[in-house]
């Protein structure tokens, strides 16, 4: 016979369980130490950067004349994306990208980066596309990005086509992603608010 004081079998092991789930669950601050919100595709993950790197003072050339310097959006996140008109998944993500641009965030650039070696077909490209929102730089050279490491000295490796580099308020390159993602989901916008500091 059990007294009406002492905890019943049942009630200790529902208190053990209870206690290894919650030990099993971070709280906030331990989920913010973690690291950044998973993000990523059925291939492909959000990868961040350990002792992130600060992007360098180089101007990319606009495609629309000018030039792009990464370095003069301290204080806001930059997304860098590199593509081309030969890469059948750009074609996919690039108007995903344009509408990104377009949402309004005023914490967040978006920058498109072609790696092709001739202007004329990008400058059509993107008209077909109606690419309208945003930022088309022109790296033929390999200025920012590059295959090889022996290249040229940047945070920004060529990994895969497409890939987009998340340039933090800090001006340092936090993660990359390669292929094809969906920059308008609930997962990025969680990943953007992480490196915005809305945590």
């Amino acid at each position: 016979m059990t007294s009406a004081h002492a905890p019943t079998r049942r009630a200790v092991v529902a208190g053990m369980i209870g206690a290894g789930a919650s030990l099993a669950m971070p709280t906030g601050a331990a989920r913010a130490a973690s690291g950044p919100p998973q993000f990523g595709t059925i291939r492909h993950q959000f990868t961040q950067v350990e002792g992130a790197r600060p992007v360098p003072p180089v101007a990319i050339p606009a495609l629309a004349g000018g030039a792009i310097d990464l370095t003069a959006f301290n204080g806001r996140m930059v997304l860098v994306n590199f593509w081309a008109t030969w890469c059948a998944a750009c074609r996919t993500e690039l108007p995903m990208l344009d509408r990104l641009a377009a949402s309004g965030r005023s914490d967040l650039v978006v920058v498109a980066v072609s790696t092709d070696r001739n202007r004329a077909p990008v400058a059509s490209y993107v008209r077909q596309l109606k690419l309208r929102h945003l930022a088309i730089g022109f790296d033929p050279g390999g200025l920012v990005s590059r295959v090889d490491a022996a290249e040229v000295d940047t945070p920004f490796a060529l990994y895969g086509m497409p890939i987009s580099f998340l340039i933090g308020i800090t001006g340092q390159v936090e993660g990359y992603m390669t292929g094809e993602a969906d920059w308008l989901s609930t997962e990025a916008i969680a990943l953007f608010d992480y490196y915005a500091g809305v945590r």
